[in-house]
């Protein structure tokens, strides 16, 4: 048996209320339900098929200080949660089931686990389950954004040098992905390595990177030195239309990565037949990326936390299949001929 979804994802955070206000007044997520239990208080929050559980009180104690805010738990959904536990534990999880849970829990990556929820492949989701939920009443006066978060595109996870390989074996033999593309990354003096794992129905994906460590430190480097170890990078957030996605959401107050000028002087050459304007780009500093099959359009979030770990992307795809890895390099020449343009 296999994990077909990611059921819900749970942040762990210093500040409940201005976590759920970035996104619910940022984002447009709808609160759905409380709970608060055994030193925890969650608030589950959904938009479409994305659903959030926020985190904190003093049973997060431990998970703050050492890696700060950011995602403890990535839930999976399964036929048969049982036979996908004992799927991960013969690929070497480790089991973390509480006493008297409702589901099964095993151990990820870093101090990220997987709580495995029974759900069928096209069933609606509900409430997750183990949680004594109290359900929110619903205001008629909460309006989400005009450019709604269609889905969950992929999750980036960051990884320690010299892991790689044994992750993404472990989710192919404990849950039944399959590893749908790799690459190699080299910028500068500094280089990554990532290979893309994904669930047989195409619910779950894991961009997971590592550094290579015969190069000079990098940015994986310092998100590994930040969040305490390994952890999810960022969320990206599938959406429609990106150029007016973005420009709703800065007003709303998220906050994005500008993008030097000079990127959009070579983007032309570099990407034709875009349906977008390289005005209207440069404007949001949306990217744009190109594979065999379309583009893809991107843009990061700064990272709303004290640490500087977790943020957010938006992509808009236009057939591409991948996920943007030569904007890295692409940003990375554009910044050094501002530089040198400035010197």
């Amino acid at each position: 048996m296999t994990a077909h979804d990611v059921e819900y994802i749970e942040i762990y955070t210093s500040d409940q209320q201005n976590t759920k206000d970035y996104f619910s007044s940022k984002f447009g997520f709808a609160e759905k339900a409380t709970c608060s239990a055994d030193g925890l208080d969650s608030t589950l929050l959904r938009q479409n098929d994305i659903q959030l559980v926020i985190t904190s009180g003093p049973g997060v104690a431990g998970f703050l200080a050492a890696h700060g805010d950011g995602i403890a738990d990535i839930a999976f959904s399964c036929e048969d949660p049982a036979a996908v536990r004992e799927g991960a534990l013969a690929a070497g999880a480790r089991d973390l089931t509480p006493d008297r849970a409702a589901c099964p829990v095993v151990s990820g990556f870093g101090a990220t686990r997987h709580t495995l929820v029974r759900r069928a492949a096209g069933q609606a989701f509900e409430l997750p389950a183990g949680w004594d939920w109290v359900l929110t009443p619903q205001s008629p006066a909460h309006h989400g954004p005009a450019h709604e978060l269609a889905k969950l595109d992929h999750i980036a996870v960051c990884l320690e040098a010299g892991t790689l390989h044994d992750t993404v074996r472990y989710y192919i033999d404990g849950f039944g992905f399959e590893e749908y593309s790799s690459e190699y990354v080299a910028v500068g003096e500094q280089a990554m390595d990532s290979i893309v794992v994904r669930s047989l129905s195409a619910g779950i994906t894991f961009t997971i990177i590592e550094p290579d460590a015969t190069k000079k430190p990098g940015q994986i480097d310092e998100f590994l030195a930040r969040n305490g170890g390994a952890g999810v990078q960022h969320l990206a957030f599938l959406v429609d239309e990106i150029v007016p996605a973005v420009l709703e959401f800065e007003a709303r107050g998220i906050e994005f990565l500008q993008t030097p000028g000079t990127y959009y002087d070579a983007l032309v050459a570099r990407i034709s037949g875009l349906d977008e304007g390289i005005a209207e780009l440069r404007k949001t500093n949306v990217l744009a990326d190109r594979d065999e099959w379309g583009y893809l359009l991107q843009l990061f979030t700064r990272s709303p936390y004290e640490r500087r770990t977790l943020f957010f992307e938006l992509i808009q795809r236009h057939g591409a299949k991948g996920f943007g890895s030569s904007n890295i390099r692409a940003l990375y020449e554009a910044v050094e001929r501002a530089r040198e343009s400035a010197s």
